[in-house]
């Protein structure tokens, strides 16, 4: 290290304070001293260093507060009293372990409640979803339209208007009576031979049902009812006048009367939902098929209806959950392997809803909160290995993880740091302050410099940057400051460094400088007033 005297003026202002200054200290001292009054200077020296290559480690220190890595309380929503307690706090629990019994009626009645919430909004979704298929409105079956009522876009139906008839004419049946003379004779599958004198031809048709009625005749014969259905080749139609034969061992038999066609079923076609119509196909006869569209309905208030029901669904299912859990809490076992902590009931005594009854802590495995501050937190990795001092009792841990989002408090960024602490043992105590260190870096053979050597300052481009001043011939890649920091005296040129690793003292440089170096470091001040015969 070495130094260059450099005369400066002091103010008077200045002055006073110091003559009082050695005023006081001689006083201090049980002495005093004579000042001068016509000295007016003093002596700041350039403290300079050399560059050199040496070794450097980057250590991190600090502190945080010890936890067990894995917590899961217990803890009851309904009021009870304690039938059985089986741990005490401190015992250690394997999961699956019981715990205690508590009894809760009101728990029992609060799984119920909530259930039945479930099942409510469960079935009005249900229903709304079954609703909702009518936005698009489509037979459920094959048949031809009547009595529609004619939608243009832009009307306004209501949930459960009639739009049209709908009338399954794919097949036609045929209600005949036959004499008991024929029972057991005709049987459902049949085949009948259907005529239909208005088109003065026949069909083939089924037999479908068969039922022993009592019918009596004025003429006094007995007649059951048989069912004939015979399918549409698109020229049958409700109401026409028909009658049908049976072939039984090579015999017709014939039926009392002549009766008439009627279509296989009829049905009307309702919305399901309220709402303003896009699109209508509906048109009197219109043959239709099973599912095809024939309204569009815009049915905004029926999704927003929808969207209701499902959050409240939602909302019932979450306090279910939390019913069933805390029922079964009544009867708790351990969540997992542990160590009971804050035990706070003995038995027979009353719970109230909400209390803690207890923590399950896996203490096998500590984590440690701590931070890093902005200097070292690059260095910081995850794995690194971290030295624990708990009240003069050490540990090994390893880095869990590291933040990059720093806590800034009076102008200072630290960044949150998690340290696992392997405790198989339980000689770490949780819930504490620990001492922790890491060796973050470590350079060998590699340039340094005093710490007080490296400015940080404005570069010519406006942006921030760290530089040395480097004594004697300007260097090549010296540069000119646009605000030079006052402290440095001329003679030395700024040079931008990039640095590495730090400890305490010194900084590693990567560039910017070569060994052998001199660069400035820091004024050193010293008083040249004569006092009492004694330089300063």
């Amino acid at each position: 290290m070495n130094e260059t005297p450099v005369k400066k003026k002091v103010s008077k202002k200045l002055r006073r304070r110091i003559v009082a200054l050695l005023v006081i200290a001689g006083m201090a001292g049980g002495g005093y001293y004579y000042v001068t009054k016509d000295t007016d200077e003093v002596i700041q020296t350039a403290v300079t260093d050399i560059v050199y290559r040496g070794d450097i480690t980057a250590t991190v220190e600090g502190s945080g507060l010890t936890k067990a890595k894995n917590t899961e309380s217990i803890s009851l929503n309904t009021a009870g009293t304690v039938l059985d307690l089986f741990v005490s706090d401190g015992d250690k629990v394997m999961a699956g372990d019981p715990l205690f019994v508590v009894d809760s009626a009101a728990a029992v009645t609060a799984v119920k409640n909530a259930q039945n919430e479930v099942d409510g909004y469960q079935s009005q979704l249900n229903a709304l979803y079954k609703d909702m298929a009518g936005l698009n409105l489509s037979p459920s079956y094959a048949g031809k339209l009547m009595d529609v009522v004619t939608l243009n876009a832009g009307d306004e139906v209501s949930k459960g208007q009639t739009l049209a008839t709908l009338a399954d004419d794919t097949r036609l049946r045929l209600e005949l009576y036959f004499s008991y003379a024929y029972e057991g004779q005709i049987k459902t599958g049949q085949t009948a031979q259907v005529s239909i004198p208005a088109l003065t031809s026949s069909l083939a048709g089924t037999v479908e049902a068969v039922h022993m009625v009592s019918r009596i005749t004025d003429q006094g014969s007995k007649l059951f009812v048989v069912h004939v259905l015979v399918e549409n080749p698109g020229t049958l139609t409700d109401g026409m006048v028909a009658t049908a034969t049976v072939d039984i061992g090579g015999e017709t038999a014939y039926p009392y009367e002549s009766g008439t066609l009627a279509y296989y079923r009829t049905g009307e076609l309702t919305s399901t939902v309220s709402g303003t119509v896009i699109s209508s196909k509906l048109v009197n006869f219109l043959p239709v098929t099973q599912g095809q569209t024939l309204v569009v309905i815009d049915g905004e208030d029926v999704e927003n209806e929808r969207f209701t029901i499902e959050q409240n669904l939602d909302n019932a299912l979450e306090d279910l959950e939390k019913a069933q859990e805390n029922l079964a809490n009544t009867s708790a076992v351990a969540p997992m392997n542990g160590t009971v902590l804050g035990l706070s009931v003995g038995l027979g005594d009353s719970i109230d809803a909400g209390a803690t009854i207890l923590t399950i802590a896996d203490t096998d495995t500590i984590i440690v909160d701590a931070t890093v501050d902005e200097r070292n937190v690059s260095f910081v990795k995850a794995g690194m290995w971290v030295d624990i001092d708990q009240w003069g009792n050490y540990f090994g841990g390893m880095v869990d993880s590291v933040s990059l989002t720093s806590d800034v408090s009076n102008g200072v960024a630290s960044f949150p740091m998690v340290i696992s602490v392997d405790n198989y043992d339980g000689a770490l105590v949780t819930g504490s302050y620990v001492s922790y260190s890491l060796m973050a870096s470590q350079s060998q053979g590699v340039l340094l410099l005093p710490l007080q050597s490296v400015k940080s300052v404005t570069l010519p481009d406006e942006s921030f940057g760290t530089v040395v001043f480097v004594a004697g011939e300007r260097p090549e890649n010296a540069v000119d400051l646009p605000y030079p920091p006052e402290d440095v005296p001329e003679g030395y040129w700024a040079v931008p460094v990039v640095t590495g690793i730090a400890d305490n003292y010194n900084v590693e440089i990567k560039s910017g400088v070569e060994e052998g170096m001199e660069v400035f470091t820091q004024m050193m001040t010293q008083s040249s007033w004569d006092m009492g015969g004694m330089m300063y």
